[in-house]
């Protein structure tokens, strides 16, 4: 999936909030074939990870992230997502250090 994370492999779901629409906001929850140790926080390890956005366009939110104090995690990745589509994502870091996903489906 991630340019900084060859050969990664996830298993996952997407669950719907109830009151929504099929465009409506989900709950996304994974897990990753291999997993780091350690005490910073990363995308491939156990417990709460990042939080993810949609947005319009990922390059110019990640530009909005490192304007305000944020940083970039790995590069803008362009994937074909099997039986889902196309999605073009990033991760960044806010100024305290959580991890962001930022993603753009279709």
């Amino acid at each position: 999936m991630s340019a900084s994370l060859k050969g990664a492999h996830i298993t996952g779901i997407h669950l719907a909030f109830p009151g929504y629409g099929t465009d409506g906001p989900t709950l996304e929850i994974f897990q990753y074939a291999k997993e780091k140790k350690g005490s910073a926080a990363a995308i491939n390890k156990p417990g709460y990870t990042h939080i993810a956005f949609a947005v319009q366009n990922v390059s110019k939110a990640l530009e909005k992230v490192e304007k305000h104090g944020g940083g970039r995690v790995g590069a803008v990745v362009s994937a074909e997502i099997d039986g889902v589509g196309p999605i073009n994502f990033a991760y960044c870091r806010d100024p305290e250090g959580n991890i962001i996903e930022l993603q753009k489906w279709g």
